[in-house]
Parts: structure tokens; C-alpha cells; sequence
């Protein structure tokens, strides 16, 4: 337990990189292709955590100002997953959550229950969490080792739920997302954009990135979305006008920088993902299984980057107007992107969607935080990260629905919110579910009669 404690201290950029290279080297990679796999990874991941960086020490302070600068009134501070994350690995749950996650994952594999393969060993802390959290609010340990399996079981079924959405949209095949805010709350998006296309004139509303360049030429460019979003952000935030300029710089260089540095890890893992497919395609005929990763590889796309800009005075805004919310968004506001970055895929890039349901995901993922202040505050006093008469809570994490359907559900706290968020969470699971189900049927059938077609043409 010592020496996995010391990994998981390192961090992702070094945890990642020695998965990677272990995995390398039993898929009969060597030595040299392996290390330069993994500490190409590595790389990859220094940079995000660089980028992260920048927006969370830039747009991170402005975000504050704005809510100062409006006097809203939130005294909960939002701590963000850099502040909640360590809350889950101190806890008594922190380590076993990784061999607990890692035996659902096997289970279900030779179950044949999904065919993610995760070997993102960092983001099992979600899992750790909701255990401890579960931990906390029953008192029982066991009940907490039950919530890292359930919320493990979901995690991995929606990752294999999402893989067309990360297949087409983002282009990363033969890789799945099945942790945090990307894909539990993406959910909420599939019957939101099915809804739209049903709506005359709003279903005919596409704005992109590339839309807004084309209709603006050069002032329509990624980096002047960002530099005017970030001039924004900065002059709401009172910024003098030098001081919004900065900020306006740093939030193009992001616009540039963040599809860099997740080439690199994409980059890394080519060679890895083609020797896993070639393996499990020899002893595993159509499995079709998939390697899962960090969702730090979704805010490459433009279109998220784009959409996380937008939602930061956003919502701002939106906890303004959740009833009787205490909780002001300061943690995990740089990095919001994470939040709708499945929901931009959803929509395959419209913008216009997004912020519909975005504005929805962000609304639930506000309330929930909010009714999770009393259960994170104690955890944090438990494991010692949080003071006496201190209150916070976390977007990322204390806002997810499973967190807060298990506590509350293993406790039997369940008022009129606890039962509209379940009946929510269960409807949109099951239809995302069906959804994708459906679709993967439909390519299937479709591949089967092109080849029936191919073969009788060229047996003419």
C-alpha cells in the first residue's frame, strides 16, 4: 500500500506515464517504444496541468473578483477537484477504492458487462469519494466499499455509452472517458439535443467556432474568441482595462495551447492503442474493447474550449438564481469545461445546444453541491484539510448526482429533491442508454448488409 500511496502522490503526469509503459511492455512493445510512450504521456500531461494552471491561477482569481465585484452573496467556497481530490485519496477509502475499481473492471470485462479497459488509475479518486462520502454519511465502511462499486459499475457503462460520441466526434478511437463530470453529467444532454431537433426553427440553429470564423473572418479565429472572452470576463470582473488585456492574452495562448497538448498525449498513445486492438482482436474477436482515459483529452477541441470561456460568468449567474444556494463556484470554474465537454460532442459542436443544455447540467450540478456542503465539510475535518468552522463544498464530484443518490439514498434522507433528481438521473441514463444502444445496432446492421452488398456485387 506504501509504494502505491507514493504513485498516487506523484500525480497523474507520473502514474499515467508508468501505466502506460507497464502496458506497453506486456503488449510486447519493448522497452524503447514503451518509455517513449509513456514519458510522451507524461509530457502531455505536464502540459495540460501547465494550461490548467494558467487558467485556474488567471481566470480562477477574475472568476472571484466577478463574484466580489456583484456582491452575490455565496459564502461556501467551491473547492474544485484540486481540492477535492486529495479529500478522497486521505480517506480511509483512498486507497482501496484502486484495487476495488480495478476488480469491478475486471468482473465486468469477463461478464462481458463493458468493454472499457481503464487505465486511468488517477481518476478512480471520483469513485473514492463517492465511498467516502457514502462513508461519512452512514457510518459504515462497507456501505462505503459498496458506493466505490457502484459508482465504478456506472463509470464504466457510460463509457461504453459515449464511445461513438468520443469515436465521431472527438476522434479518438479504440479510447473511452468513463470518470467524471464529462460523461456523469453528459447524460443529461442526449435527450436535451434530441428534444431541440424536435423544435421547429431552434433545431435549425447551428453556431460552431469554425461558423463564427467563416462569418468574421479573422476576427472569428479561436484565439480573438478567446482574447474577447477573457477582455470580458476580466472587465466584469472590474479589471482595468491593462489588466483585462492580460487576461484577454492568456485566454487565447489557452485557445492555442490546450489542442497542443493533447496531441502529445494522443500522440503517446497511438502506438499502445494499435498493439492493444491488434492483441485483443487475435484472442478477442470482435470484443471491440477500449482503452480508458483521463476526459483532459476532450478539452482539446475547440468547441469546448469555446464553450468553457463562455460558462464562466455564466455560471456565475446560474448560482445566483439556484434557490437557496450558498455554494459560489470558484474551484472547478477554470476548468468547467470538463462539465459540458461530452454535452459539445452530443451536439456535435453546436454551441447554440450546448449552452441550453449546459446551462441545465450546470443548474443540477449547483443544487446538488449545494445540499452536499454538510457531508464534504465533515469528510474534510475527518481527514484533515478542512478547519473548524470552516464550510465548503465542490462542483466537481459533490455535485454529481451518484454521490448524492447513494448518500442519501443509503440513509434514507430522501425529501422531494432526492426523488426529483433520481427519477431525472434514471430517466436520462436509460435513455442515453437506449439511444446509443440503438445507434451501435443500426451501424452494425449496416456494416453487415454493405459487406452482404460487396459480396454479391463482386460474386456478379
Amino acid at each position: 500500500m506504501g509504494v502505491i500511496q507514493y504513485i498516487v502522490d506523484l500525480g497523474a503526469s507520473v502514474m499515467l506515464p508508468i501505466v502506460i509503459l507497464i502496458l506497453g511492455l506486456v503488449l510486447g512493445q519493448g522497452i524503447g517504444k514503451s518509455l517513449r510512450s509513456g514519458i510522451t504521456i507524461g509530457i502531455g500531461f505536464v502540459g495540460i496541468n501547465l494550461v490548467i494552471s494558467l487558467l485556474t491561477e488567471n481566470l480562477g482569481a477574475a472568476a472571484e473578483s466577478m463574484a466580489e465585484n456583484f456582491n452575490l452573496g455565496l459564502n461556501v467556497v467551491d473547492l474544485g477537484w484540486p481540492g477535492t481530490s486529495p479529500m478522497a485519496w486521505a480517506s480511509d477509502l483512498g486507497l482501496i477504492a484502486i484495487p476495488i475499481a480495478i476488480g469491478v473492471n475486471v468482473v465486468m470485462l469477463l461478464l462481458k458487462m463493458t468493454r472499457v479497459v481503464n487505465v486511468d488509475i488517477w481518476n478512480i479518486w471520483h469513485m473514492a469519494f463517492t465511498g467516502a462520502i457514502v462513508q461519512t454519511a452512514t457510518g459504515s465502511f462497507y456501505l462505503g466499499i459498496l458506493g466505490v462499486a457502484v459508482h465504478a459499475i456506472i463509470a464504466y457503462k457510460l463509457g461504453d455509452m459515449f464511445g461513438s460520441v468520443t469515436d465521431e466526434y472527438f476522434g479518438l478511437e479504440g479510447i473511452s472517458i468513463p470518470h467524471g463530470s464529462p460523461v456523469y453529467m453528459g447524460i443529461f444532454s442526449v435527450p436535451i439535443d434530441d428534444l431541440i431537433e424536435k423544435i421547429p426553427g431552434l433545431n435549425k440553429i447551428n453556431i460552431t467556432s469554425e461558423k463564427i470564423e467563416s462569418r468574421l473572418g479573422v476576427l472569428g479565429q479561436p484565439t480573438i474568441v478567446g482574447a474577447f472572452l477573457g477582455l470580458a470576463i476580466g472587465l466584469l470582473a472590474g479589471y482595468n482595462f491593462g489588466d483585462s488585456m492580460q487576461l484577454a492574452i492568456q485566454m487565447a495562448a489557452v485557445m492555442v495551447l490546450m489542442p497542443m497538448v493533447v496531441k502529445l498525449i494522443m500522440e503517446g498513445l497511438i502506438p499502445i492503442s494499435e498493439a492493444a486492438r491488434n492483441l485483443l482482436d487475435k484472442h478477442f474477436k470482435g470484443s471491440e474493447l477500449r482503452i480508458g482515459l483521463d476526459p483532459a483529452l476532450l478539452l482539446g477541441d475547440a468547441q469546448v474550449i469555446a464553450a468553457s470561456l463562455i460558462f464562466v460568468p455564466l455560471t456565475i449567474l446560474i448560482a445566483v438564481i439556484v434557490p437557496g444556494n450558498q455554494v459560489l463556484p470558484f474551484g472547478d470554474l477554470a476548468t468547467i469545461g470538463f462539465f459540458i465537454a461530452m454535452a459539445v460532442g452530443v451536439h456535435k459542436g453546436n454551441l447554440f445546444r450546448t449552452l441550453i443544455s449546459g446551462s441545465f447540467i450546470m443548474f443540477m450540478t449547483i443544487w446538488i453541491s449545494n445540499q452536499m456542503i454538510n457531508l464534504q465539510t465533515l469528510l474534510g475535518q475527518n481527514v484533515g484539510l478542512v478547519g473548524a468552522g470552516e464550510r465548503v463544498s465542490s462542483l466537481d464530484q459533490a455535485g454529481s448526482p451518484i454521490t448524492y443518490l447513494l448518500a442519501n439514498g443509503l440513509t434514507f434522507e430522501m425529501g422531494l429533491g432526492f426523488f426529483i433528481i433520481l427519477a431525472l438521473y434514471v430517466a436520462a441514463f436509460v435513455y442515453t442508454f437506449i439511444k446509443y444502444k440503438k445507434n451501435t445496432l443500426y451501424i452494425e446492421v449496416e456494416e453487415f448488409e454493405g459487406n452482404e452488398t460487396g459480396e454479391s456485387i463482386s460474386s456478379n
